[in-house]
Formats: structure tokens, sequence, C-alpha cells
């Protein structure tokens, strides 16, 4: 008996970073919160100044279109600015690497010195990624830019408005569904569940507590419903 396990060496996994999911995840999550808050709201307000039934689809089915539209185009420019920036850099960082080849060298060189490895070694390293792929070496080690964290603005603009889409379908949804006294309560309670289990989501795609993201959403959200309600009734009152 040697002592050693019968047992094969278990495989190796490689890990599933969340960082890969940034972009898309922080686009739908801001889609679909503000769909939900800012439709359920807006139909909370317009509930609490008296409106028809009908007055709430037609400002529902607004608040959907107009707001998807804007979340899309918004994204869509601002991603694309980020995108801007990056390229400028990696046009600035081209330019430098063409005209100062041995300066771009030592640069690499001390930001490995600086991240613990010996003069020696960070200049075997620098060198060798100066070979064979300089930009993205600078790219990546002196400015931070990766390929997951790429910028992607079609990408962010789909992601957003479609979630902004559907977040603001669930208040509508209610809205159309219920009338009467239950129909204020309804739309708010809707609207704040469908926040929680956004924050849930949200939060187990980012490797976070589920308790941290349901909070998050949760109590702010509730109060933003409770204030536009309020001041709804208050332009019912003075009507």
């Amino acid at each position: 008996m040697t002592g050693r396990s019968s047992h094969p060496p278990r495989m190796h996994r490689p890990e599933d970073h969340k960082s890969r999911r940034a972009g898309w995840i922080r686009a739908m999550v801001l889609g679909a919160n503000d769909g939900l808050l800012s439709t359920g709201a807006l139909l909370l307000g317009v509930a609490g100044a008296g409106a028809t039934s009908s007055a709430l689809l037609v400002a529902g089915v607004a608040a959907l279109a107009a707001g998807a539209l804007s979340m899309g185009v918004g994204e869509y420019v601002s991603v694309s600015s980020q995108l801007d920036v990056m390229r400028a850099d990696q046009h600035l960082e081209a330019t430098e690497l063409e005209r100062h080849p041995e300066a771009e060298t030592r640069e690499l060189t001390s930001i490995y010195q600086e991240r613990g490895l010996s003069h020696d070694l960070a200049e075997q390293v620098a060198e060798a990624l100066m070979a064979h792929d300089p930009l993205g070496a600078h790219m990546r080690d002196e400015l931070g830019h990766t390929e997951e964290q790429r910028a992607r603005p079609t990408q962010a603009a789909a992601s957003s408005m479609g979630s902004f889409a559907v977040g603001a379908t669930v208040p509508l949804l209610v809205a159309v569904l219920t009338s009467g006294g239950v129909q204020v309560p309804a739309i708010a309670a809707a609207t704040i569940v469908g926040m929680v289990a956004l924050g849930c989501v949200a939060a187990s795609l980012g490797g976070a507590p589920l308790w941290r993201g349901a909070l998050r959403v949760g109590i702010g959200g509730s109060a933003a419903l409770a204030a536009t309600f309020v001041i709804g009734t208050l332009f019912d009152s003075v009507s």
C-alpha cells in the first residue's frame, strides 16, 4: 500500500468571473429597474390624481414606449463615448510605441516591478510582450483596458431598451387588469415585488448576497412610489 488515494485528481474548472458580464448586467438592471419604477410611479401618480382607467392605459403605454427608446438611445450614446475614449487611448499608445519603443519597454518594466517582479524578470517579461503584442500589453497593463470589459454600445443599448420594456410591462398589466379600490395597492405591490425580484436576480448574476440586492432597490423604490402617489393626490385635492 502506498497510502495514495485511488481517486483520480479532480479536473480544474476555469473560473466564471463575474466581471465578464459587468457591461450587460449593468445595462439590464438599470433598464429593468427604471422601467418598473418610473412606470409604476407614473401610474400611481396619475391614479392618485383621479385619472380614469383609459387615461392610466394611455399614460402607461406612453411611458413604456418613450422610456424604452430613451434608455436605448441614452445607453448607446453613453457607451459610445466610453468606446471613443478607449479608441483615443489606443491611438495614442500606438503612436508612442511607434515613436519611442525603448521608452515604452522601460515603462512596462517599471509596471511589472511595482507588481512585485525583480528588475531582471520584469525586463524579460516586458521585452517578450513587446515582441509579441506591444499594444495589447500596454492597453491591458498600463491602462487597464481588456477585451472582456470592452465598451459595446449596441449590446448595452439593446439590453437596456429591452429590459426597460419588460420592467414597465409589469405595472402596466396590473393597471389594465385591476380597477376600483384595489388598483393602486395592486400597482404598488406588483412594482415593489418586481423590484425586489430584480434586485435578487442582479445580485445572483453579480455574485453578491441576494438580500443586499433586494434591499438596494426595495427600500428606495418604495419611497419613490409613495412620494409620487402623494404628489398625485395633492393635485387631485386642489383640482
